[in-house]
């Protein structure tokens, strides 16, 4: 009987290929969002569609890479990255066309890439790990960003406006907690 592998899993595996999938998305899913100004319909019905595609990679990636000892150094730099990524030309794209505020999407962008920073920064103190909050801001995140992408008419405003709100504050929340995770983290690793 042959003994288990103990060598790590190669970069080269399905999980990693979804979150490569998932940043290649990202300038097509960009182009839908922002072809014509935004105001083509079907651009925009397709850009959800990339969107909604690129985010279920996210969620089928971590899980195939959990479940089938996939997870490797790549993954776990890259996913963040790409995740990033797409939400970013999600919210940067719908500033552009005016449809989000600016403010919405700095304070979204500034919590998003400061939280990866600083993941990075306390990595040789261990890690920070995702947290219920922090699934539930992507939740509220990818909800709010699929409503204001789709061509949907003016009554939903008040919708996506209100799920944007909860996102927002989600965001803010969480990134609190996870600047509070990192300074528990970091004394109790100083002697």
């Amino acid at each position: 009987m042959a003994e288990p592998s103990t060598s790590p899993p190669s970069p080269w595996n399905v999980a990693n290929a979804l979150t490569i999938l998932r940043v290649v998305l990202v300038p097509l899913f960009g182009w839908l969002l922002l072809r014509h100004g935004g105001d083509d319909d079907a651009s925009r019905v397709a850009a959800f569609v990339a969107f909604g595609v690129a985010m279920t990679t996210d969620r089928l990636d971590g899980d195939l890479a959990r479940r089938r000892g996939l997870v490797t150094d790549f993954g776990k730099i890259a996913d963040p990255i790409a995740d990033k990524a797409l939400t970013g030309m999600a919210f940067v794209g719908l500033s552009l066309l005016g449809e989000l505020p600016w403010w919405v999407t700095v304070i979204v962008l500034v919590r998003e890439w400061g939280i990866t920073v600083l993941r990075f920064a306390v990595i040789r103190y261990g890690v920070m790990a995702a947290n219920r909050g922090g699934k539930l801001k992507t939740v509220l995140q990818t909800l709010a960003l699929g409503l204001y992408i789709l061509p949907l008419p003016g009554w939903f405003d008040p919708i996506e406006a209100t799920v944007m709100a909860a996102a927002v504050i989600v965001t803010v929340v969480t990134g609190v907690d996870y600047v509070l995770s990192a300074i528990r983290l970091r004394r109790s690793a100083t002697p």
